[in-house]
C-alpha cells in the first residue's frame, strides 16, 4: 500500500542505516526528548511494595498504557517518542515502571521479570479505575514490556475487561530462553556487558536490604543472563532455575489465549531475538495475532524512516490501534 507521500507502510530506512546494530543503538546516542508527564502516581501494590506511573493527559476518552523493556524506564526515549505520537493522535497515556525502575529501589526482596503481568495487572486496574472513564483502553510494549504484554493478555482470556482493545508491541522476546542464547553470542557481548553491569548494581542495592537473602558471591564474574537468572530472577520469583523461568513466562506460551487485536513488530535483524520469537505457528492459530518482520529495525530501533516527525515504528503504532476503533 502507497501513500500519498509515496511511502508504503514497509520500514523503509536509508542503506547506511540498515546494519542491525546501529538501529538498535542510534535511538539511545542521539534521540532526546522533551516531554514531562501531566502527574506522577506512586500505586501501592498488595504485598507493600509500589509501582510508580506517569500519566499524560489531554483529556482523551482512549487511553494508551505503556510497558518499557529491560533495564529501562518511563521516560526512555523510546518510551516518550510513542507518548509524544499517542497524543497528538488523540490517547491520553499511562507509562509505568516495573519495580526497582524508577530510580528508587522498591521494598520488597524481589525485583521484577520478563513474566510480570501482575503488575500489569495492577497498573491495567488502576487505569480503568480513572475518574475520566476511559472508554477504550490499548496496551503498548517494548522488548521486555512487549513480552510482559503478551502474557497478560493470554492469560485473562476471556476475563479481559471489554474496555481493553487491543495492544501492539515491538522488539519482543517472545521465546525468552533462544532471546538469552543470542545475547549471549560474542557479536552481542557489548548489549550483554551493559545488561550485566545493571543488574549487579541493582543487587548489590537490594543486597544492602536483604543481606542473609542475597548472595553476592562470585556476582563480579556473571557474565549471561543463565547466570543471573540462576542465581537471582529464578529463586526470588519462584522458579526452579533459568530454564524453568524462561519456559514458563515466554509469551509463545500464551498467544493462544489472545482474545484481542494485537499487532507483533519483530525486525528480521534483531541482534537480541533467535528464531522462536518470530511466532508464525502461533499468529496462525489465533486469528487475533498479526505479526510483522520488517527486514530492518534492530531492537526497538526503527530509525531513518520518520512519519509526521514519528519514528515509523510510532507512526505504524498508531495505524493500527486507530483500527481497533
Amino acid at each position: 500500500m502507497t501513500h500519498k507521500n509515496g511511502s508504503t507502510d514497509q520500514f523503509q530506512p536509508p542503506i547506511w542505516l540498515r546494519n542491525p546494530h546501529l538501529q538498535t543503538v542510534w535511538p539511545t546516542l542521539f534521540r532526546r526528548i522533551d516531554l514531562a508527564p501531566d502527574a506522577t502516581e506512586r500505586l501501592q501494590t498488595p504485598d507493600d511494595d509500589f509501582l510508580d506511573l506517569d500519566w499524560y493527559q489531554r483529556g482523551n476518552s482512549r487511553l494508551l498504557v505503556l510497558s518499557h523493556g529491560l533495564e529501562g524506564y518511563s521516560r526512555r526515549p523510546y518510551m516518550l517518542g510513542m507518548v509524544r505520537a499517542a497524543l497528538a493522535n488523540g490517547w491520553d497515556v499511562l507509562a509505568w515502571n516495573f519495580r526497582s525502575c524508577s530510580g528508587e529501589m522498591n521494598r520488597q526482596p524481589c525485583f521484577y521479570h520478563s513474566g510480570s503481568s501482575d503488575d500489569l495487572s495492577l497498573v491495567v486496574e488502576r487505569a480503568l479505575a480513572w475518574s475520566l472513564a476511559y472508554e477504550s483502553v490499548a496496551l503498548g510494549g517494548f522488548s521486555m514490556g512487549g513480552n510482559v504484554t503478551l502474557v497478560y493478555l493470554g492469560q485473562q482470556q476471556a476475563l479481559l475487561d471489554p474496555r481493553i482493545r487491543g495492544a501492539v508491541v515491538f522488539s519482543v522476546p517472545c521465546d525468552l530462553a533462544g532471546s538469552a542464547r543470542e545475547l549471549a553470542r560474542p557479536a552481542n557481548r557489548f548489549y550483554m556487558s551493559r545488561f550485566m553491569d545493571e543488574l549487579r548494581a541493582k543487587v548489590r542495592a537490594k543486597q544492602a536490604l536483604y543481606p542473609d537473602l542475597i548472595p553476592l558471591e562470585g556476582v563480579d564474574q556473571m557474565k549471561t543472563f543463565a547466570e543471573y537468572d540462576d542465581r537471582y530472577t529464578a529463586p526470588l520469583h519462584g522458579f526452579r532455575d533459568a530454564e524453568d523461568y524462561w519456559y514458563r513466562c515466554s509469551s509463545t506460551r500464551f498467544m493462544g489465549g489472545i482474545r484481542v487485536p494485537a499487532l507483533i513488530v519483530n525486525a528480521a535483524d534483531d541482534p537480541f531475538l533467535g528464531a522462536g520469537s518470530y511466532p508464525y505457528a502461533e499468529v496462525m492459530d489465533n486469528r487475533q495475532l498479526k505479526l510483522e518482520v520488517p527486514p530492518h529495525g534492530g531492537h526497538v530501533g526503527f530509525v531513518g524512516d520518520e512519519r509526521n516527525g514519528q519514528y515509523w515504528s510510532e507512526w505504524r503504532a498508531m495505524r493500527f490501534l486507530e483500527s481497533l476503533d
